[in-house]
């Protein structure tokens, strides 16, 4: 991430209380004015929204590709990860105090150059976040993923499974991978 591109930790809390926001809005149906956003949050960017209960994973949905303004991105995230995960029933109005929202702003994905069987020495356990496809099919981790799956063949291996590919897959000179690198903020 360039300098110039980084937020600062008020611009993070002001995408995490966007974030809650919306989901108090489109959940427990309350209807407060979001702030006035800060002009490097209608610059376009992606984001993912995770959605914890109790520490335990509740819902992550996002965008690798910036097409709308960072403040958009992270309500339309935050709203979606609530309802539209479908490993996850939708969150209901009573678990909203027992929830903690994570916003992850990602940085444009590049292009791994390298022969496949080297992929695992070029990627960077705990800070690079993958992107992977081939044909049709795409599949993403964050780098908060790391935490559990320190490895980076298993990583890669879980990446594949992600797209739903073999897990052989990223092998394939055939398959591409993207780095990217998130500024991760998050509720207390």
């Amino acid at each position: 991430m360039g300098h110039q591109d980084l937020l600062t930790s008020e611009q993070g809390e002001s995408l995490v209380r966007l974030a809650r926001l919306a989901l108090e809005t489109d959940i427990g149906q309350k209807t407060e004015m979001p702030p006035p956003v800060d002009i490097r949050l209608q610059r376009k960017g992606a984001t993912f929204v995770t959605i914890t209960k109790d520490g335990a994973l509740r819902g992550r949905i996002g965008t690798a590709d910036a097409h709308s303004p960072l403040a958009e991105d992270v309500r339309e995230n935050a709203t979606r990860a609530a309802k539209m995960v479908p490993r996850f029933p939708p969150v209901s109005p009573e678990e909203l105090d027992r929830i903690r929202l994570e916003v992850s702003v990602l940085t444009p994905p590049c292009l791994l150059i390298c022969p496949p069987e080297e992929r695992p020495e070029r990627v960077r356990p705990g800070i690079d976040g993958l992107l992977l496809t081939s044909g049709f099919s795409r599949g993403l981790l964050l780098p908060q993923v790391w935490k559990r799956i320190p490895g980076p063949e298993e990583f890669l291996r879980a990446l594949c499974r992600k797209a739903s590919l073999p897990s052989n897959a990223w092998r394939r000179s055939n398959t591409e991978l993207y780095t990217f690198q998130v500024q991760a903020f998050h509720e207390e």
